[in-house]
């Protein structure tokens, strides 16, 4: 069977998963679960995602993005390999930490977003990990009623949004919606053309972007970042205090888009010296 096409576009909501090479765990402690998260939160924000929903398994996640600037790769190539760096180091292990590449599943945000976050809520307990939702601490669902504040980067709006205009009555809609899913097939099985997760209108009209979805999102990315300054104007003064250029390195590549390798050409440092500094800046 051929792999099925990587199709980015724009406002493309996504069905994502992962799963550990050999049906190895990815996750052995709850440091890598903890990890594994701060480490989404900075790809939803360097990439501008909306994280709907997210839910981590000893040997595979879920996740639920949505990408308004249609870079769905290059923020996952991100993801698994910063997570795969680190898990190998704190665990001393090499290769593959991953069974080849993510499953990405587009999917008709209006039809079946709210299934897909009932289906992936409830993992743990069809998993027995967990006989209670509220006992598993790494799905968005506690943070969806109200028991944790585990990460900032999580989108709950549209959800709730979807149960009413008053958040409290929206959570207990929400918590009854999910417990009701227990015994329900799981909406994946509607999947069509491995890629698919939608009406027949949403499926003919994504298709027909599938003979240009290579240029797509380059086209997107020359679009978005049009109007943004060169690097000779971020860094029009390069005798700036040590820590103005910290800020400014920071700037280009988090709001400009530049990456490491066209800043590090540009200041005649060297890439993994530019990493260093974002992340110092990102930690302050």
């Amino acid at each position: 069977m051929a792999r099925p096409l990587r199709i980015e576009f724009p406002g493309a909501v996504y069905h994502i998963t992962a799963r550990g090479n050999a049906k190895q765990n990815i996750f052995y402690k709850e440091s890598d679960f903890a990890n594994f998260l701060t480490i989404l939160c900075k790809v939803v924000k360097r990439y501008h995602f909306i994280l709907h929903y997210y839910c981590l398994m000893y040997n595979h996640y879920h996740l639920l993005i949505e990408t308004p600037e249609g870079n769905l790769s290059r923020g996952m190539r991100q993801l698994n390999g910063v997570y795969t760096q680190y898990f190998n180091k704190k665990h001393q292990r090499v290769g593959h930490l991953f069974q080849g590449r993510y499953k990405a599943i587009l999917v008709e945000k209006e039809n079946y977003l709210l299934e897909l976050s009932r289906y992936i809520s409830l993992n743990p307990v069809r998993a027995n990990l967990v006989q209670n939702l509220e006992e598993w601490n790494w799905s968005a669902y506690r943070q969806f009623i109200g028991l944790s504040n585990r990460i900032s980067c999580l989108s709950t709006d549209w959800i709730l949004g979807q149960f009413g205009i008053e958040r409290n009555m929206a959570i207990n809609a929400y918590k009854n919606f999910i417990l009701s899913g227990v015994d329900k097939k799981s909406p994946l099985q509607n999947i069509k053309g491995q890629i698919f997760l939608g009406s027949n209108y949403f499926t003919e009209n994504v298709a027909n972007l599938v003979e240009k979805h290579a240029e797509l999102s380059e086209i997107t990315r020359k679009q978005l970042y049009a109007s943004r300054p060169s690097l000779q104007e971020i860094f029009q003064n390069k005798n700036n205090e040590k820590i103005q250029i910290e800020k400014e390195i920071y700037k280009a590549y988090q709001k400009y888009g530049y990456t490491l390798k066209e800043i590090a050409q540009y200041l005649s440092l060297h890439y993994t010296t530019i990493s260093r500094i974002i992340k110092k800046v990102e930690n302050k």
